[in-house]
């Protein structure tokens, strides 16, 4: 599949996404003003700002596999991890809102909600598109490496537990416990802060250039196999989107000629770049034993 292939398909996944986010918030608080459950509104309101990120994951993977230019050296591919990072944000803004409507609920007691058959009906819907959706990005995000797509396609898929949350307190208000709707947006919101610390770690440690966990182990492994190189040294790694930075330096026998070391190093880039998808390595050879002139 060529770059191009790649890119527009994750653009698709990601524009499906954006569609679905839409009808998801205009039903989810239609139903929830009509019906007034702060579970329907506390999803309508996690919808909306799903569609805010869903909208900004899909520009940010349009940005994201853009070759270097004059400005940016090393890609844009850390677009996707800032795109996560916003998105992380917004879901804390989100579940502020909900503790705090269903803590002023509970301590009021002054809950009044009216369940319908509707009410069912936009939570079983949200549940079958969030879990239509989660899978289809999540299989494009694990297919070109998209830490964009997989925050939404993890995102998605706490949606569906959310759901099911508030379907369970519609359960019990439509039997006279009207308390359990905003039990259930509360557990909405602590399902959703769990997703935030993991998802705002990551997008982090990306933005640091914090090494990526068992990149440096596999350059080292690929090392090994290459007879000819005595040892490695200075070995760094980051990551930006899906790219992999890799900047090391190799020894060689004294004895190897300027074009024999050429080749081997070659051959050593070629085998780690195989190992580790869109990897972009940068190596300094030096022979074994040298030694620095005098100054």
């Amino acid at each position: 599949m060529t770059n191009r292939e790649a890119i527009n398909e994750k653009k698709t996944v990601a524009l499906v996404s954006v569609l679905a986010a839409v009808f998801l918030t205009a039903s989810k608080a239609i139903v929830g003003l009509l019906t007034g459950s702060l579970g329907i509104l506390a999803e309508a309101l996690h919808s909306g700002l799903d569609l805010v990120a869903a909208v900004i994951t899909y520009f940010s993977v349009r940005v994201s596999d853009k070759p270097p230019d004059r400005e940016h050296h090393f890609g844009h591919g850390k677009i996707e991890n800032l795109s996560a990072l916003i998105e992380t944000l917004l879901l804390l803004v989100t579940c502020a809102w909900i503790i705090y409507e269903a803590y002023s609920r509970l301590a009021s007691g002054r809950i009044l909600i009216e369940v319908t058959r509707w009410s069912y009906a936009v939570v079983i819907l949200s549940i079958i598109v969030d879990f239509t959706r989660s899978r289809a990005l999540m299989k494009v995000a694990r297919k070109y490496n998209s830490q964009a797509l997989e925050a939404d396609a993890l995102h998605f898929s706490t949606d569906i537990w959310s759901s099911g949350v508030v379907f369970i307190g519609l359960l019990c208000a439509n039997v006279g416990w009207y308390m359990a709707d905003s039990i259930a947006a509360l557990t909405v919101a602590a399902i959703v802060i769990h997703v935030c610390l993991r998802l705002g770690k990551r997008a982090i440690d990306v933005l640091l250039d914090r090494a990526p966990d068992g990149v440096a182990d596999i350059v080292l492994e690929v090392a090994a196999e290459v007879p000819e190189i005595v040892s490695v040294e200075s070995v760094r790694v980051r990551s930006a989107g899906a790219d992999t930075f890799v900047n090391l330096s190799i020894n060689f026998e004294a004895s190897l000629s300027i074009g024999q070391a050429h080749e081997i190093a070659n051959r050593f880039e070629q085998s780690l770049c195989a190992k580790i998808p869109r990897c972009f390595v940068h190596l300094n050879q030096k022979p074994r034993n040298s030694i620095a002139p005098n100054s």
